[in-house]
């Protein structure tokens, strides 16, 4: 596969990736613990809900900021990837203290504890390939 082929299937599959934050984030920021809940929220948790929405709103505009040149922004994806994986580390506390989650969250959890590292990883040998060809700046 050649180096430009290799760098839009990276872009693309992250671009697509950046959606889950983007839109979750959103959702919870517009529309608060509501939008989980199936009852009355109170105050306090949904204003905490809000700002972490808005936290993982922020991480998915910063993720979309590494597409543009993803093969020299191999640390700002790993701090992110970081960021995400302790996130689903917490997700998986969750799990085994309270109990199984539904759909939307088991998939979050993928997306934290596999994918985005997975992510980070092919960014990383990507960028390695790249370099030693001598493609950067082409």
């Amino acid at each position: 596969m050649t180096p430009a082929i290799e760098k839009r299937m990276l872009q693309t599959v992250i671009a697509i990736a950046c959606l889950v934050p983007l839109s979750a984030g959103s959702t919870g920021v517009l529309r608060g613990a509501a939008w989980l809940a199936h009852g009355p929220v109170a105050t306090d948790l949904d204003s905490h809900f809000r700002y972490i929405s808005g936290i993982f709103l922020a991480v998915g505009i910063a993720f979309a900021s590494c597409i543009p040149g993803i093969e020299t922004k191999g640390a700002r994806l790993r701090m992110l990837a970081g960021f995400v994986f302790l996130g689903g580390l917490a997700r998986l506390l969750s799990l085994a203290e309270v109990g199984t989650p539904g759909f939307g969250m088991q998939f979050g959890l993928v997306m934290e504890l596999a994918v985005t590292p997975l992510l980070a990883l092919w960014q990383a040998g990507f960028a390695r390939r790249y370099r030693s060809r001598g493609t950067v700046g082409r």
